[in-house]
């Protein structure tokens, strides 16, 4: 119980951070939603596009708005060191990347909101006919990717070249989960019932990645932060 309260009061507190400042989740969605315009720009011709494109460009603008948010989150720990305050605190140290995954988590859902819809509208795409699996695949994928993307962000945050490595650090090790993520939405889109089987086959690899990369994170964290 001490281990979950230390949880949601580091969540409670970059939520209401947030909510002071709306820069995490303004930024994510602006720019998400640049850069779905730019693409419809780019490919959508005479009110068509290539069938299996929005499934590409969705994960696309969530990961790249993703790694924007977690910048912007993790800079905040630069201010005044809060980062240093919470690791003197009495509390266990994976409880600090745990309130920040799921701050991080919340943070994706809420760009999400506004990118799903854009991306259904722009490229008309049929993403939402089958919602419980989308949400499904999205928040499986949102945990792989914000789980890894939180443990660099966390071990980088007083490195100056931080912006730099985490993306270099970051795109190779969440490929398996953007991978998926196409491969899974694409299976959506397939008309008139989408492919269950495909859909299956990468729902499971990306329940497989996100324990495997929560469980590490959990045991490397305290390590790769305290050195950094």
């Amino acid at each position: 119980m001490k281990f979950v309260r230390s949880v949601l009061a580091i969540t409670a507190k970059e939520l209401r951070i947030e909510l002071r400042t709306r820069e995490v989740v303004v930024a994510m969605a602006f720019f998400a939603a640049l850069v779905l315009l730019l693409f419809a720009f780019a490919l959508v011709h005479e009110g068509r596009t290539a069938p299996d494109a929005a499934a590409g460009i969705l994960w696309i603008v969530i990961a790249l708005a993703g790694t924007l948010g977690l910048s912007r989150a993790f800079d905040r720990e630069r201010e005044g060191n809060p980062l240093a305050a919470l690791l003197l605190a009495p509390i266990d140290r994976p409880a600090i990347y745990v309130g920040k995954l799921l701050a991080m988590l919340i943070f994706l859902a809420l760009t999400e909101l506004v990118t799903v819809p854009l991306v259904a509208l722009l490229f008309d795409a049929p993403l939402l006919a089958h919602p419980i699996q989308l949400i499904a695949l999205l928040a499986l994928g949102s945990i792989g990717f914000a789980a890894t993307g939180s443990l660099f962000a966390g071990a980088l945050v007083r490195n100056r070249a931080r912006h730099l490595l985490l993306g270099i650090l970051l795109y190779p090790l969440v490929l398996p989960v953007l991978m998926a993520g196409v491969r899974g939405t694409q299976a959506l889109l397939v008309l008139p019932e989408p492919d269950l089987l495909v859909l299956g086959t990468w729902t499971r690899i990306l329940v497989l990645f996100d324990v495997a990369m929560v469980t590490l994170s959990l045991w490397v964290f305290e390590p790769l932060v305290v050195a950094e």
